[in-house]
């Protein structure tokens, strides 16, 4: 099966990221955000290109308001790439498909 983005919400979270075995690169988005729409296909294809490496998450800031806050999640798309339970980089903004790629593989 080729890569695929998974939905994960504030009951989720813990399972679905942080504990996670391999790294999560966690879009908090929103319906609404046009810059968020811009990057989520650049994120549908890493997803692919890495499967098995990284999980692609994305988290609805609206419907999810409780993670948001607790990573102080101010702006969106803000991107999160958590390893192991922690945060290990941080993205804010719609940047071009290679700055996520290439802050993923400084983690991997």
């Amino acid at each position: 099966m080729a890569g695929k983005v998974i939905h994960t919400s504030d009951k989720t979270f813990e399972a679905e990221v942080l504990k996670s075995e391999i790294p999560v690169v966690v879009d908090f988005w929103a319906e609404w955000c046009m810059p968020c729409r811009m990057i989520a296909p650049a994120l549908e294809e890493i997803s692919a290109e890495l499967d098995g490496k990284v999980i692609i998450a994305k988290l609805d800031v609206d419907n999810n308001p409780l993670t948001a806050g607790q990573y102080g999640v101010r702006s969106i798309p803000t991107l999160l790439i958590i390893k192991a339970g922690t945060v290990v980089n941080q993205i804010i903004g719609a940047v071009p498909k290679s700055v996520i790629k290439d802050k993923i593989k400084e983690i991997l």
